[in-house]
């Protein structure tokens, strides 16, 4: 099992990424409108390209705050997701966990995941000389984080 598809889910549009943790290397990734990304995951092509996914979950992080529309309906996507996927027995993660395996800390900011992700697989590089993280930003880091946990936490991929 190598090929994972991570998912950063959001309300109307989601970062993606298929990582190949053997290769450690990026397949293939997008941000795209929730409705196309589900339309992809349910083609018939799609489960030849992957052998696990794993999906960001909304979670209570113990700050308070209340929480809105744009919550909920992505929790409702989440469920859609996690539905379409399930013939992987897709995992669902939490971002303190996340933060907590690169960093060492639950409360790290996205800006620390993304340098700890530098640091192990390089920069990103230029499109004349791409790196391993070429094209990587925005939501794509998220689900980069997710993908790499994964494989580490589940696999045992950690070098």
């Amino acid at each position: 099992m190598s090929r994972i598809l991570a998912i950063d889910p959001g309300q109307e549009k989601s970062g993606w990424i298929i990582w190949d943790s053997v290769e450690e290397k990026i397949i293939n990734k997008g941000i795209n409108p929730n409705e196309d990304l589900l339309c992809w995951i349910e083609s018939s092509a799609f489960g030849q390209s992957i052998d696990a996914a794993a999906i960001e979950m909304v979670g209570h992080y113990g700050t308070g705050m209340a929480v809105g529309n744009s919550v909920f309906d992505t929790c409702v996507f989440i469920g859609e997701l996690k539905h379409a996927l399930e013939r992987f027995n897709p995992k669902l993660v939490l971002r303190p966990d996340i933060r907590l395996h690169f960093c060492h800390h639950r409360n790290a900011k996205p800006a620390n995941v993304n340098q700890v992700l530098r640091d192990r697989f390089g920069e990103k590089g230029t499109k004349k000389n791409p790196g391993k993280l070429f094209g990587v930003s925005d939501h794509i880091w998220s689900a980069l984080a997710v993908a790499v946990y994964f494989a580490d936490k589940f696999l045992g991929s950690v070098k």
